[in-house]
């Protein structure tokens, strides 16, 4: 019976599968507010976004009232309810109120609407009666600006995250192994859904699996970078249209002692595919990413052209994206196939 194949360290979707447990010092995370913001669910960054407006306006609404309530706005308030003709005459004694039209905590919540989101409807004003109305009133509209510009810079960084960039940028379901020029080579399909480019693109590999030092130290997530090759040399890539990109197997590839015979039995080796660039309409940096398990790797194939020269311009396939075809390849490895090469 197989043995039950190891966890993800990447998701096929690009998610990193690594859970974060016992952090102590969880104050670090209060020490950078926006990225936390940034970084919370949608519903709990839209939870925090009500209840800073709901609070911010009870709180002021409160102080109003308060100020109101010290300085007799509202007695006199009720006797003008109570007896029109006694308001009249309180008017011409000279009775100013610090906030006109301030009844209750109710009128003095609206008030606090009013003045934090700029809503005048010219029943209620702060008169010059109170200078602790007025520096209430500048510290009100401070907070209230405050509030707004990290809100809706949350909101508006989350929105436009790499990562929703990322989604249109696709990897072949399988990477396949095959000749190309004499040598087995590892390969994969990449490409971009988008008419916009990324920028200054680069694509690295890596070889994630268990190893163990001569000192008897057991590493269960050993990273191991290799070199991979494209069509027009290095890292960059001009992903215009989908590529295919090539690891050479050689002495200094992790791949170096696999065979098909053996390369399911490899429960431990996932090689992880990222591509990094710069999104052409926003300038902001992206990153996709991608992992093969031993059992998506497919032995003895490759991919099917997808481009086609048509009517003076040239179009992509994608519905055969991931389509392979068989083609001969040796059954060994690559150390057995350059060492046969070197005895003929």
């Amino acid at each position: 019976r197989a043995r039950e194949r190891r966890a993800r360290f990447v998701g096929k979707n690009g998610a990193c599968n690594v859970a974060h447990k016992n952090i102590r010092e969880q104050g670090r995370f209060l020490q950078d507010v926006f990225t936390t913001l940034v970084d919370l669910k949608w519903p709990h960054t839209l939870l925090i976004f009500t209840m800073s407006f709901l609070c911010s306006w009870l709180l002021f609404g409160m102080v109003w009232w308060l100020i109101a309530f010290a300085h007799g706005d509202l007695d006199h308030s009720t006797r003008l309810q109570r007896d029109p003709a006694e308001g009249a005459a309180g008017s011409a004694a000279g009775f100013v109120p610090c906030v006109t039209s301030i009844h209750s905590f109710t009128s003095a919540f609206l008030f606090s609407i009013e003045v934090q989101v700029t809503i005048g409807f010219g029943g209620r004003m702060v008169t010059e009666e109170c200078p602790a109305a007025i520096l209430v009133l500048i510290v009100q509209n401070i907070v209230g600006l405050v509030i707004n510009a990290i809100m809706l810079g949350c909101i508006f960084m989350k929105t436009s995250q790499a990562h929703r960039r990322a989604e249109t940028l696709i990897f072949s379901k399988h990477a396949v192994i095959a000749l190309r020029e004499g040598r087995l080579c590892f390969m994969l399909r990449v490409g971009d859904l988008r008419k916009s480019m990324i920028i200054s693109a680069t694509i690295r590999m890596q070889v994630v699996k268990k190893t163990a030092s001569l000192e008897g130290e057991v590493v269960p997530l050993n990273q191991i970078d290799i070199q991979m090759e494209n069509p027009v040399g290095g890292n960059s890539i001009f992903l215009v249209s989908p590529l295919i990109i090539y690891h050479v197997i050689d002495k200094n590839s992790p791949l170096y002692d696999i065979s098909p015979m053996n390369l399911h039995h490899h429960e431990d080796l996932e090689i992880i595919v990222i591509l990094e660039g710069v999104v052409e309409t926003t300038g902001i940096t992206t990153q996709a990413r991608t992992s093969y398990l031993a059992d998506e790797i497919l032995w003895g194939q490759r991919f099917v052209p997808i481009v086609a020269e048509e009517d003076g311009r040239y179009s992509v396939d994608y519905s055969k994206f991931g389509n392979t075809v068989k083609v001969p390849t040796p059954s060994c490895t690559a150390r057995q196939l350059e060492e046969d090469e070197s005895i003929m």
